[in-house]
């Protein structure tokens, strides 16, 4: 059996930015710099950002190389150092190459790259 709600609801007031976003208020419009653009700011440069990923990218090759030279036996090791090395060299090698694949993205000025998606440090 359903049973009856005893509640009786109402519809909440109206609220104050409502009036905002529908140009309402008397012409009165207030400044929100969240919404402010300005392009100088998405095309600058993040040079150490750029540096940390060229720095993860060489750093993951290695790694990844010295992995390789464990498991064909051209440097000595045990294959749970190579392991550990596959596993070290993609962590480093995969945000090396994402942020260094939007920085000369960006460089080249294809659409939908900026410097802006680069955090910058």
């Amino acid at each position: 059996m359903a049973s009856r709600r005893s509640a009786r609801y109402a519809q909440l007031p109206g609220d104050d930015d409502e009036d905002y976003a529908d140009g309402g208020g008397g012409g009165r419009r207030d400044f929100d710099p969240r919404f402010d653009y300005t392009p100088k700011a998405f095309d600058r440069v993040p040079w150490k950002s750029i540096a940390l990923a060229l720095f993860l990218l060489f750093l993951g090759c290695l790694l990844l190389l010295l992995a390789v030279f464990i498991f064909t036996g051209h440097m000595e090791g045990d294959s749970s150092q190579g392991y550990a090395l596959i596993v070290l060299g993609i962590l480093t090698f995969l945000p090396g190459f994402y942020e260094t694949r939007i920085a000369y993205y960006s460089w080249r000025g294809a659409e939908g790259y900026r410097f802006a998606a680069i955090p910058s440090y």
